[in-house]
């Protein structure tokens, strides 16, 4: 039930580490694509939020959790693999992507093979 709010700090910290690179010249790539990251991390724990109000493991009264203290272990166990599958996949997409930048004549040769 709380599982969101692991994906929804990373989220924080890296909408943050943005805002302050974007006044810096990078040349890292994931650095570069750090805009994707924030997306897929902020719209997954907004659906999640969702989905637990829904189900009204969410109420507006505290605890606001329905369920405290299973609530840390949720966070800890189901949280932390959401947000590290997430951004293992966007990690992969920016090497793929950047791969793909750096040889696309490679790309198309092997394709009309």
């Amino acid at each position: 039930m709380a599982c969101f709010l692991v994906p929804t700090t990373e989220a924080i910290v890296t909408t943050i580490v943005k805002k302050n690179t974007d006044k810096k010249e990078t040349h890292n790539p994931f650095i570069k694509r750090l805009n994707w990251l924030n997306n897929m991390l902020w719209g997954g724990s907004a659906l999640l939020a969702f989905e637990h109000i829904w189900h009204g493991e969410i109420v507006p009264w505290a605890p606001f959790l329905t369920n405290g203290v299973s609530a840390l272990q949720e966070m800890a166990t189901a949280g932390v693999a959401m947000a590290a599958a997430v951004t293992a996949v966007w990690a992969g997409i920016v090497a793929v992507t950047n791969s793909m930048a750096k040889h696309p004549t490679e790309l198309l040769k092997s394709d009309s093979q």
